[in-house]
This record gives C-alpha cells, sequence and structure tokens, in this order.
C-alpha cells in the first residue's frame, strides 16, 4: 500500500489542522485516533495506522473494539509498540470514566435504574464477572464503593464474610451489591439469589442492611429487590 504521509497532506486534511480549524466533531474515528498515535510506520501512515487498529478486532470493529482490546492484542499489530498500546488503553479507560461520572452526579441509591446505568459504565466491556459494593450511611449517603471480588467468565468469588468486614471497617448502615453478566443477560442465577439471600441474613445479625443486589448486562438489569427476590 503506497503511504501518503500525514505532512504531504494538504493542511486542511491533516488532523491537527483539521480539528483546530473544524473542531473535534468533524473528524473521523482514525483521524482522531491519529492525534493520539502521532505517528504511523514506514508502510502507513498514522491515519492508516488507526484505520488497521479500529478493524483489528475480529468481533467489534471501530471504537468499540478498542474497548475489547488488551496491550498483547493491540502490539500484535504491525507498527504498534507498548507505547502506543498504552496510549490506546489509556483512552479507553478515560472514556469509560468520563462516561461514568456522567452517570454518577444523578446516582440515586433509591432508584435501581440509576445505579445499575452508573455501573454498567464499568462493566459492559468485561468479559469476567465483577462484584462491587455500595456502603451508606443512615440517611444513604455513600461511604465507599469497592470492587468485592473478580471471577471466572462464568462465576465471581464473593466471599460473603470479606463482605461484610469491609462494611463494618467504615461503620455501614446498609449496602447495594452489583455484578455483572458478561454474556449480556442479567437473568439472575440460583446461585445469585441464593448468596444474596446469604448476605441479607449474615448483615441483619450484624446491622447492615442490603437494600438491593442489582444485576447488570448489556445495556439492561436486573434489580432482585424489584423482582421481590430479596
Amino acid at each position: 500500500m503506497n503511504s501518503l504521509r500525514i505532512k504531504d497532506m494538504a493542511d486542511s486534511e491533516k488532523p491537527v489542522e483539521k480539528l483546530l480549524s473544524g473542531g473535534a466533531e468533524v473528524m473521523s474515528d482514525a483521524e482522531l485516533l491519529a492525534i493520539i498515535l502521532r505517528s504511523g510506520t514506514r508502510e502507513h501512515s498514522a491515519i492508516q495506522l488507526a484505520q488497521l487498529i479500529l478493524n483489528s478486532n475480529p468481533v467489534y470493529k471501530g471504537l468499540p473494539g478498542l474497548c475489547y482490546s488488551s496491550p498483547d492484542q493491540l502490539m500484535k499489530i504491525r507498527g504498534v509498540g507498548m507505547t502506543k498500546a498504552c496510549q490506546i488503553i489509556a483512552l479507553t479507560e478515560i472514556s469509560k470514566r468520563i462516561s461514568s461520572e456522567k452517570f454518577k452526579s444523578s446516582l440515586c441509591l433509591n432508584d435501581s435504574q440509576s445505579v445499575a446505568s452508573y455501573f454498567m459504565e464499568k462493566t459492559r466491556f468485561l468479559n469476567k464477572e465483577r462484584v462491587y459494593a455500595l456502603f451508606m450511611t443512615a440517611s444513604n449517603s455513600v461511604i465507599k464503593e469497592i470492587l468485592v471480588s473478580s471471577g471466572s467468565i462464568d462465576r465471581s468469588l464473593l466471599s460473603v464474610r470479606d463482605l461484610l468486614a469491609e462494611a463494618l471497617k467504615c461503620d455501614a448502615v446498609s449496602m447495594v451489591i452489583l455484578h455483572n453478566h458478561p454474556s449480556g443477560n442479567p437473568e439472575p442465577s440460583l446461585e445469585d439469589i441464593a448468596v444474596s439471600r446469604n448476605i441479607m441474613q449474615a448483615g441483619e445479625v450484624l446491622g447492615i442492611r442490603l437494600l438491593d443486589h442489582i444485576i447488570v448486562g448489556d445495556r439492561v438489569y436486573v434489580s432482585l429487590k424489584e423482582r421481590e427476590l430479596l
């Protein structure tokens, strides 16, 4: 492939100049990524390299594919070394955190959908289950948010004892548990329901209420409280 170097392009087509003159919204995904990459290879300009990266995932094409990529996977692309791979991973993590912060500002602990929307941005690109906990005061103010456990692709490793120990450390009065299903289907398993009830019963003994256990999938969720399973 003959590579047209960016420095040989018309100023109106150079990514940086195009952004400054027309704004980021007029640029393609590849042009924006090229600015992050800064340089290409002998065979490919930065824009062409960006296009290769955006189409490198066998399942998820375009920007979503970046969220499913690891540094090792990115470094298999000719022209992507450790620095470029880390730049891309950092970019995707920043974008996820920005999205989470948007939902965090409107987080209402009495509203399952609000809590689910906040955590969906943390978990929607994960290929493993993760369990999170929000610990609250008597007035439902968040004391602490923690990652409780991270398990295999089909099950998380949740210790009721460890969870309640963390709640006691921060003098929590109540808590909300949330975990993701990487399959995208948030329907609770019998194990999910059994563990939730164990947490609820053990928490009651210690004076710590389990307000809800929310399971999130791909832009959908199930609240065990709403299902009257708690």
